[in-house]
């Protein structure tokens, strides 16, 4: 382990972190590059680390773990830095940062690809894209593999192919005592469950294996039309029982000022049924039957394209949001109106209601096959207030979360999903949770990280009782 950084904690409080050697892996407060790696996605999240390590290896992920037992201080792990809730960074605390751990290999022979936890969306999928296939992820190329992987995945072919970890087939991962694991349906069965939709509840994962999936041409665009309550109770009902091969995420908010759209159209509420059609081309037109069928449209974008163009490349600007999420099976006149009057007054312009309508392969597997037990859900609602004063961050935070109150309140639906959530707590753990599955999480962190090392997430508490495994 020579090449590893070597960090020991110094006395006195609070402790302070210092690198035996400097090689260029160890960030410190004070560093040049400091102020810079310090940041996550959100822009909302602004947290002082007290060293962030940039791991090259599984040695420097063991050599970190020993540091963050010794010193005491909290450990937070970062890929891509996409949490919404900033998960990967923390004040005082050691972050560990995974993207170096940046290697791709795909395997056209058996149609499978192995990661390393550093990779992102983006870059697996042009990998793949000459092979014909790729690995189903969300709608964002920058977000990384391991985020999205262990929290579920739900994307552009989930109505084709399920969510990303359906197409899991191991994940190799470092657990709290240094031990290197491989979990999958053959070794430690009840940890690969747990890792499919429980977070980095369990340990680090280091590289996924996941099968590759056909696709290469899509269609996409949006069909844009009026947000008018017939249209809005029936999106769920059209959307849901479509064909497999097309998945549409709606987003409702006032129009805006563009030439495309027409001029009466303008600041008024309106749905943007953003669309991915990766069933065969001469199913094209059947999709946008399906879309236009909801009344007066305008088609925006409409292009047949590549599959990674479905993932542009990112603007490298941040954006300060938050969000809140439920999932509901249809939007009932009290959604409707909910929806209605929220959107006619939002804490910040930008603010919209973005859905994504489930079903197909997503609702094949059984609740609790995976960690993630919601696929007898017809669609998530995600709330999302982006907003460029931070000043206001606790006003915007406020209204997001009163209206997603509201709408669980009225019944308009429940649950809800780990990667969407920029709150933590217990609420919203059982929320993300069925009570069964929540138990059964608690007792794998229980046995894999008894001392909840692995906490800055949305935390699952070990079990009490018993010994790690």
């Amino acid at each position: 382990m020579a090449d590893t950084p070597r960090l020991r904690p110094l006395p006195g409080p609070p402790p302070i972190l210092v690198p035996a050697r400097r090689d260029g892996r160890v960030v410190l407060p004070g560093d040049a590059r400091y102020e810079e790696a310090r940041l996550v996605a959100n822009a909302a999240i602004d947290r002082r680390p007290a060293a962030i390590v940039l791991a090259r290896d599984t040695a420097d992920i063991v050599a970190t773990l020993s540091l963050a037992r010794e010193s005491g201080l909290p450990l937070a792990i970062r890929a891509g830095g996409h949490s919404a809730a900033g998960y990967g960074t923390a004040d005082g605390a050691v972050v560990l940062d995974l993207a170096g751990l940046d290697d791709i290999k795909i395997d056209g022979a058996s149609g499978t690809a192995l990661v390393g936890a550093g990779v992102t969306a983006g870059a697996l999928i042009a990998a793949a894209h000459p092979f014909g296939h790729t690995v189903p992820f969300g709608d964002a190329g920058q977000v990384g593999v391991a985020g999205i992987t262990l929290g579920g995945g739900i994307g552009w072919l989930v109505r084709k192919y399920g969510m990303t970890i359906d197409s899991l087939l191991e994940a190799a991962l470092v657990t709290a005592t240094g031990e290197q694991i491989v979990a999958s349906p053959r070794e430690h069965a009840d940890l690969f469950w747990a890792l499919r939709g429980g977070g980095g509840n369990f340990g680090v994962v280091t590289g996924f294996r996941f099968q590759l999936r056909p696709v290469d041409t899509v269609l996409a665009g949006d069909v844009v039309v009026p947000a008018t309550p017939d249209v809005l109770r029936n999106l769920v009902d059209v959307l849901a029982g479509a064909p497999d091969g097309l998945t549409v995420m709606p987003s409702i908010m006032p129009a805006p000022p563009m030439p495309e759209l027409p001029e009466a159209w303008h600041h008024r509420l309106v749905a943007f049924l953003s669309f991915c059609h990766a069933g065969p081309a001469g199913d094209d037109e059947r999709s946008l039957e399906i879309l236009r069928s909801f009344g007066e449209s305008v088609v925006v974008g409409l292009e047949r394209k590549p599959y990674p163009a479905m993932f542009p490349p990112p603007s490298g600007s941040r954006v300060a949001y938050t969000t809140g999420a439920l999932f509901v099976d249809e939007l009932d006149d009290a959604a409707i109106a909910i929806i209605e009057r929220r959107m006619a007054s939002p804490s910040s312009p930008d603010a919209l209601v973005h859905m994504r309508v489930l079903g197909g392969a997503y609702a094949r597997e059984p609740n609790d096959a995976t960690a993630f037990g919601h696929r007898d859900r017809r669609a998530l609602i995600w709330l999302i207030t982006p907003f460029d004063d931070l000043a206001g961050a606790g006003r915007h935070g406020a209204w997001t979360a009163d209206f997603e109150a509201e709408l669980l309140a009225a019944g308009c639906g429940s649950g809800s999903y780990s990667n969407f959530l920029t709150n933590d707590g217990e609420a919203q753990l059982h929320a993300a949770y069925p009570p069964a599955t929540l138990a059964r999480l608690a007792d794998i962190k229980r046995r894999y990280d008894p001392g909840n090392v692995f906490r800055s997430n949305l935390n699952i508490p070990p079990a009490p009782g018993g010994a790690a495994a």
